[in-house]
């Protein structure tokens, strides 16, 4: 997975700061949930695997349970797969964090809740195949179908102004467009009714618009301070002048359309492919550089609010995509559910390098 400035140069593991520190069996259970989704989809020619990690991920599914330990799990990693230093014009990769929140929400439309949560309309067509989408963020990746062929999807704007209303789409009710808003960035939330209980919710495609960080349309714009910006401020500046802050938020041209999780899939979060995402192990990737499932070794000094002062150094999995995920080195981590993960997410913003590890031919 290359394009021409782009090289993935041989290292040692030895050359991978912290390496032997990490938690190994983490990282393997990790990329165990991978295997059985990307084995499923390798006959897609859409979705770009190497027939290698398709030997691997065999291997690592075969593992019995019961003999699995810290130890054989980073023997595992170092027999079956090769560091490649990420080179490429920058001299270093820009990370940043997702979570699900944890939102209230309703069955039905109130005077509280009048957000609606969408489910994907019929008539959505996928330009291309989901696990590509932010690989192609730069362009349409669906579109409506139409007796006379395809045309442009309404737009963030259009849907909020009554595009797709009287149709039916509306799968659940939030309070806040702000909250709604987040919730599409972030992909997934849970939502939780006023008897307690709770549901899961997870993308389920998109209009297709190329997507705007409306964070950085507000630094450009001269409306935010870009040393103040972090995902609580924005909030709050957003919900100051609901008018002001609806507009800024339309700047996004980008919907997202949701489907309810039940029986075992709702377990959890889910990244791309329906892969299970895993806190703090689950990174979003291009995959123009990093084919789903391929484990990434993440090294960000500076990214000490997550783990220490030591820094960030962790063997990661490539188990999701993101619009705004463009770039050899440009990774979003996924650190959980509910507010304190959102924290963690909402101040990452850190420069960081990438060693992808690659499968070795057949040990």
């Amino acid at each position: 997975m290359t394009t021409a400035d782009v090289t993935f140069q041989p290292v040692a593991f030895a050359d991978l700061p912290g390496w032997a520190e990490d938690d190994h069996l983490a990282a393997l259970h990790t990329m165990r949930r991978s295997c059985g989704p990307v084995i499923d989809n390798a006959g897609d020619a859409r979705v770009p695997v190497a027939p290698e990690l398709l030997t691997v991920c065999a291997e690592a599914r075969a593992l019995p349970e019961s003999t699995l330990t810290a130890a054989r799990a980073r023997a595992f990693f170092e027999t079956w797969f090769q560091p490649h230093k990420v080179v490429h014009s920058d001299p270093t990769g820009l990370l940043t964090g997702y979570y699900e929140p944890v939102v209230d929400g309703s069955r039905t439309r109130t005077d509280t809740f009048h957000v609606p949560v969408l489910r994907r309309p019929p008539d959505l067509v996928n330009l291309v195949a989901e696990s590509q989408r932010a690989a192609m963020a730069h362009a349409l990746t669906h579109a409506r179908q139409t007796a006379n062929g395809q045309e442009p999807y309404a737009t963030r704007a259009e849907i909020e102004g009554g595009a797709l209303d009287d149709q039916g789409l509306e799968l659940l009710y939030l309070a806040d467009p702000v909250v709604s808003f987040f919730m599409h960035i972030q992909g997934s939330g849970r939502i939780r009714f006023a008897d307690g209980s709770m549901v899961r919710v997870t993308y389920h495609g998109k209009n297709g618009h190329p997507y705007t960080s409306v964070g950085r349309y507000l630094i450009d714009a001269g409306l935010f301070p870009a040393d103040q910006m972090s995902l609580e401020a924005l909030k709050v500046w957003l919900r100051a002048d609901p008018a002001t802050g609806a507009a800024a938020m339309h700047q996004n041209k980008s919907y997202v359309f949701f489907r309810e999780l039940t029986g075992e899939e709702a377990s959890g979060p889910l990244g791309v492919l329906e892969i299970p995402l895993s806190e703090g192990r689950s990174l979003a990737v291009d995959t123009r550089y990093h084919a789903t499932g391929t484990p990434v070794y993440v090294t960000a000094p500076e990214l000490t609010h997550a783990t220490g002062p030591g820094g960030f150094h962790r063997l990661m999995i490539a188990q999701d995509v993101g619009s705004a995920i463009r770039g050899p080195e440009r990774g979003d981590i996924y650190f959980g559910s509910g507010d304190d993960a959102g924290k963690l997410a909402g101040v990452t913003k850190h420069r960081g390098n990438f060693f992808a590890l690659l499968p070795r031919a057949v040990p």
